[in-house]
């Protein structure tokens, strides 16, 4: 591909990355819904299981592409590989493969989703940060919060398009994109890790901005509203680095899936992945810290202890949960009596490491009047045994701050809420299901297909198309569950999702999944070898 013909394609590229991720995703849900339908293993499309169906003869007319229709929009001015005119006149197509078609828009994605997101930052910049009333209106601190190092993140991406331009200009055929994935992610990308870092000032002070100035609220709307814009909000756009690099990690993912097992495009997919999950969780840990820091604080200021003072705040320690629960009174003869002697309110604080029992007390306070390590507590959900003691589950403290074993038996206001809190406090305890880490053959699998954002620590955010192993569920809507690409756990409502009912296509994302993180579970094989030694 000539670079005139290349760079023309670039020009041209109609989608804000907002819109063209929105589509790609959505697309996503549509063909794994279509595999779904396709019960009848005659019917089923061709997959890595079935190779013979995939090439069953050797005529021109047979290795006819894949219609994989990412973005099938003729205002959007955006082509697949198998699209462009350079492809399809050099007859390329009737001689490479089915699945190598499959590889070459996987990387064509790569790359013109950059291009994509590239065209997105250049308006960030151009449209809002550079806009002169906009700087006149902001000082220059709240400019440097508000836009952070978007700069240094639209030079990386520059740089990192040009290598991807190169690349595709060498050959017809894209020989690879992992190997620059790899080096840009290895040598530049720790921009990102500053900007999203950013994240919890950026949106406190965007939400102060809009409250206390009206011309910079006037100013940002009217910026709105241009039609270069697409009808897409300013906060849409300052967001971009974040959706990016998580949606990198996972295009890597999808080139990973399609490689030649024991190839060098392999082990470059392999390498490029690591790398960006890195990053990832740096992001991830960035945005963490601040608030979490914060969150300490203000719940140290709330305790005050009946028994041992603990130390509540560390670097190395966050809150998982906090809530109202009932405990029961008296012993377990007392359960004739009336519900109202039965119960009495107190209130838990659970931490990564820590649990720690209160009663609440006047003043926004919190009375402590028992502790224990994480580790060392247990749970035992009760039998149904009537209206009153539904929900009720018994939590053991192996050792409490008196350095004995006590037993509470407490009593959530849901089904949902017991399940959430006895995963909770005790995380290795057996689910309904089994995490696909077992390597089971199958298990009830989900797929988002509206997006979610967590509201309590013990749940997870989803994005549209993420797909899920479901580890537990409950009668009052709630799933608790491990996305596969991750392997990040929480709760969310099972109204956001579909349930994958096909087994095939199942075990096609369990295999994909296993694969992608073959790296990782060696690396933890290579570490448990030395801990042994």
């Amino acid at each position: 591909m000539t670079a005139d013909s290349w760079r023309n394609l670039l020009e041209h590229i109609g989608l804000l990355y907002q819109e063209y991720r929105d589509k790609s995703t959505r697309q996503e849900i549509e063909t794994r819904r279509l595999q779904d339908s396709q019960t009848d293993p005659e019917e089923s499309s061709p997959s890595e299981e079935t190779p013979s169906e995939a090439e069953p003869t050797s005529t021109p007319e047979s290795k006819a592409p894949p219609q994989i229709s990412l973005l099938r929009n003729s205002n959007s001015r955006f082509n697949l590989w198998q699209d462009l005119p350079e492809i399809r006149s050099s007859g390329v197509l009737n001689i490479l493969q089915p699945d190598e078609i499959k590889l070459q828009e996987a990387m064509f994605e790569l790359v013109t989703s950059e291009a994509s997101y590239y065209k997105s930052l250049n308006l960030l910049v151009s449209h809002f940060m550079e806009n002169e009333r906009l700087k006149k209106i902001l000082h220059q601190s709240e400019a440097h919060i508000l836009f952070s190092n978007v700069l240094d993140v639209m030079a990386v991406s520059e740089r990192f398009l040009l290598d991807l331009e190169q690349r595709v200009e060498e050959n017809i055929v894209i020989s690879d994109v992992c190997d620059i994935v790899y080096q840009h992610t290895v040598n530049h990308f720790s921009v990102y890790i500053t900007y999203v870092s950013n994240q919890t000032y950026q949106e406190r002070a965007y939400k102060q901005l809009l409250q206390d100035k009206p011309a910079f609220r006037e100013v940002i709307s009217q910026l709105e509203l241009d039609p270069k814009c697409k009808g897409l909000s300013f906060s849409s756009f300052l967001i971009l680095p974040f959706q990016r690099i998580t949606r990198l990690k996972l295009l890597v993912q999808n080139i990973l899936k399609k490689v030649e097992e024991k190839s060098d495009r392999e082990a470059n997919a392999l390498d490029a992945h690591k790398e960006l999950e890195t990053v990832v969780k740096a992001c991830n840990e960035g945005v963490r810290k601040m608030s979490r820091t914060e969150q300490m604080i203000s719940i140290q200021k709330k305790l005050e202890f009946k028994i041992k003072s603990v130390p509540i705040i560390s670097h190395s320690r966050w809150l998982l949960k906090q809530g109202e629960l009932q405990q029961m009174n008296g012993p377990k003869t007392s359960r004739t009596l009336r519900t109202k002697k039965l119960f009495r309110e107190i209130y838990l604080f659970l931490f990564n490491d820590l649990l720690v029992i209160c009663r609440q007390i006047p003043g926004d306070k919190y009375q402590v009047f028992d502790s224990a390590p994480r580790g060392l507590l247990r749970v035992e959900e009760l039998e149904d045994q009537g209206q009153s003691l539904a929900n009720v589950f018994i939590l053991r403290l192996l050792e409490n701050a008196d350095d004995r074993e006590a037993s509470y038996m407490l009593k959530a206001s849901s089904q949902s809420e017991m399940k959430r809190w006895m995963i909770s406090l005790a995380p290795n305890r057996r689910t309904k299901f089994v995490s696909f880490t077992s390597r089971l053959v199958d298990c009830p699998q989900i797929q988002c297909v509206h997006p979610y954002i967590a509201q309590e620590p013990d749940e997870l955010s989803l994005e549209l198309a993420d797909v899920l192993n479901i580890l537990d569920k409950t009668d009052d809507g709630w799933i608790f569950g491990e996305r596969l690409h991750d392997q990040e756990r929480g709760w969310f409502p099972s109204s956001i999702g579909e349930e994958i009912l096909n087994p095939k296509i199942r075990a096609q994302n369990l295999k994909e999944c296993i694969r992608v993180h073959k790296s990782d579970d060696s690396q933890r094989r290579k570490l448990g070898s030395r801990n042994r030694q």
